[in-house]
């Protein structure tokens, strides 16, 4: 009997944070590829990576190596993906994206396996992009208590971890860690603080024993462009374009492990038992609520949005108070990508 057809696999940014994350959910879940090749920048070609229990070369990031690909993952910032994310596609592949350039594309859908996996169905540019990281710790939640009491508006404070800007963010936390650890003389103003980190790298003030109410780039009126993400992308993925959402996006000194806090108002009035009973059964969700509450630390390592201090509000019993945590390399990146890609599997073995 002839063997079933499987999809062949590249894996665009494999080297990376992302990437190294997605290796190991290819060899972990179940198995629906054919052929898998690692691709990244030509400085790691020729290294040897681990991936469904086989030792695989890494190859240059070149036209030619999208050729016989049908499915092609990106793990790679956005310019990135800009240039080369369309040289896949037009070689005959499809291309899921974690970067944020093709999100808010008309022609392009933006996917959340758990609330809208029939999007990916119509793909015109041949592009599937997944939302960012703050948005998965919302949506996953948001969207089961939507198919339940109908969502009005949504208030977000996001605390987002240093590996939001990849591993540059993850290195530079640990270095002022180290630094603000070793200056036993450092003082409780915020200014010996940065004295002493020196280089904020990607972050806009110090990040070790500090906050940061900044994630993205500056935008129009005050906002930043991952605020203004958080808002666009939760209305295209639950199919509400009028949804009032306002967000503030924190960069906190965690490591792995995006957090919100969420205010959410429903048509309908809620119960709080309900709703813990609602996000217990939605699939990509984990209930730690009464006396426990989830933490960025219990989220990572692991695949659901942890959601828990559920609460109906003092003083509207049509709204909701709740807080999430998600691994942002897992969940909120790397899984969302390979379960896009295992849904554009089905679909092409169909």
């Amino acid at each position: 009997m002839a063997s079933r057809w499987a999809p062949a696999l590249a894996v665009v940014g494999a080297t990376g944070a992302v990437g190294s994350v997605i290796l190991e959910l290819l060899s972990t879940r179940r198995d629906v590829y054919g052929d898998v090749r690692l691709v990244a920048s030509p400085r790691s070609a020729g290294r040897t990576l681990a991936v469904r229990g086989a030792d695989v070369a890494v190859e240059a990031l070149t036209p030619e190596v999208f050729d016989g690909a049908d499915v092609v993952m990106f793990a790679v910032p956005g310019a990135v993906a800009a240039e080369w994310a369309p040289v896949a596609a037009a070689r005959g592949a499809a291309v899921v994206d974690g970067s944020g350039v093709f999100r808010m594309r008309r022609d392009v859908p933006l996917v959340v396996p758990e609330v809208n996996p029939e999007a990916v169905r119509e793909r015109p540019r041949g592009v599937v992009a997944g939302p960012g990281g703050a948005t998965m710790a919302v949506v996953v939640a948001l969207a089961a208590l939507h198919r339940a009491y109908g969502l009005r508006e949504v208030v977000v404070a996001s605390y987002e971890a240093a590996s939001g800007e990849g591993r540059d963010g993850a290195d530079v936390l640990h270095a002022q860690l180290e630094k603000v650890g070793g200056d036993r003389g450092l003082g409780s103003r915020a200014g010996d603080v940065r004295g002493v980190v020196g280089d904020t790298g990607p972050f806009r003030a110090p990040l070790a024993m500090n906050v940061v109410p900044w994630a993205g780039a500056a935008a129009d009126g005050g906002w930043t462009t991952g605020e203004l993400g958080v808002r666009l992308e939760t209305r295209k993925v639950l199919g509400l374009p009028d949804l009032k959402v306002s967000a503030t996006c924190v960069r906190v000194p965690v490591v792995t492990g995006h957090s919100a806090a969420i205010h959410a108002v429903f048509d309908e009035p809620v119960d709080r038992r309900e709703a813990q009973d609602v996000l217990a059964r939605s699939p990509g969700v984990v209930l730690c609520d009464d006396p426990e509450f989830p933490t960025p630390a219990d989220a990572v390592g692991t695949d659901p949005v942890w959601a828990g201090r559920v609460r109906v509000s003092p003083d509207d019993p049509r709204a909701l108070d709740l807080f999430v945590s998600g691994d942002n390399l897992r969940v909120g990146s790397a899984l969302n990508t390979v379960q896009i890609g295992e849904l554009i599997a089905a679909d092409l073995g169909a």
